[in-house]
């Protein structure tokens, strides 16, 4: 298949029942594109794969600092976590340490994403609070970021709040925009979200972890250096993020967004990956994600042997039996 066509297959027996398009772009830290499948220059939100750079403003205005945050704090405010007991022990424990309840959260309650969790949760005869929701923690962090900026915390969500305005700053400072031309939407927490092409995320994520590399005391250094050292807050158990950075050791940062939005940076390259799968089914992500890599040749062999239950996903009917299979189905496209 061609760059412009590149897909995720869902077979059930032999027969190829669905297709996910994918588009994906690879690029340096100078914004030179090197490989890509699909459309690079697709423009999508960025949805949750904002949160490193959504985290950015808490550690350039000194809240980081002067809340003295470990990387743990840190990095479940750059996350999308799962509810897990320890995710939820975390972002209490920061709001308790502002002065902050989870009523001073903007974003809705729902049931963890780790299934242990919710039926743990179920089963105690509690209801899912706002605690658990995956951005919970990047919703304590902007609390933080609204008292570091003297700034009223509520309707901290809104696009004319200082936190907003800051964020949106950043944001733009990193995928090469103008604020004000920025187009934006409400994301699922309810917090704003903007566009941006593949191509842009890609460049984005790569001068993320050049400049984390270059200095690692740098607000993007220490956003860099705590979700890499602590990636189980970064998503938790059995998610791709999450398993990316351990596998690779901390070499690589990833982050998954919601939409099937999925980016990466590798920091001993200085490149970024930004993924799309154009029809938002999160099935196709991790086929995507790892196979993009495997040709591009990221990984090692033992990272790809460690990360195969997400190069090929399992497609199984209502009494647990294995009857199909969902695989990438593209060749990378190099840049001459």
């Amino acid at each position: 298949m061609s760059g412009r066509e590149a897909f995720v297959e869902v077979r059930r027996g032999e027969v190829v029942e669905s297709r996910h398009r994918v588009s994906a772009a690879l690029l340096d830290e100078q914004g030179q594109l090197l490989a890509h499948v699909g459309d690079p220059e697709l423009v999508t939100y960025m949805r949750s794969v904002a949160k490193p750079f959504q985290a950015l403003p808490l550690v350039a205005e000194g809240a980081a600092a002067a809340l003295k945050l470990s990387d743990a704090e840190l990095a479940v405010c750059s996350a999308s976590h799962s509810g897990e007991p320890a995710h939820v022990e975390i972002v209490e424990g920061l709001l308790a340490r502002i002065g902050c309840s989870e009523e001073d959260l903007a974003c809705g309650p729902h049931a963890p994403f780790h299934k242990p969790s919710a039926v743990a949760l179920r089963n105690g005869g509690r209801e899912p609070s706002r605690v658990h929701n995956n951005c919970s923690g990047k919703h304590a962090g902007m609390l933080a970021l609204a008292q570091a900026l003297n700034a009223d915390t509520r309707g901290y969500r809104r696009a004319d709040h200082p936190v907003q305005i800051r964020i949106r700053r950043e944001i733009a400072f990193w995928t090469e925009q103008r604020p004000e031309t920025m187009k934006a939407s409400i994301d699922g927490c309810g917090v704003m979200t903007y566009t941006v092409s593949i191509s842009g995320l890609a460049g984005a994520y790569a001068r993320l972890v050049a400049a984390a590399d270059r200095d690692s005391d740098s607000p993007a250094g220490q956003v860099v250096r705590a979700m890499t050292n602590e990636p189980f807050y970064v998503g938790g158990s059995e998610r791709l993020a999450t398993d990316l950075i351990e596998v690779t050791a901390g070499r690589v940062l990833a982050k998954d967004g919601a939409e099937g939005v999925f980016c990466l940076g590798d920091r001993e390259r200085r490149l970024g990956l930004a993924v799309k799968i154009e029809d938002g089914q999160t099935r196709a992500v991790g086929p995507a994600v790892i196979e993009f890599l495997a040709q591009a040749g990221m990984l090692s062999d033992g990272e790809l042997k460690a990360l195969d239950r997400h190069r090929v996903g399992v497609v199984e009917n209502s009494v647990g039996e294995m009857v199909g299979e969902i695989r990438p189905a593209f060749k990378i496209k190099r840049s001459e």
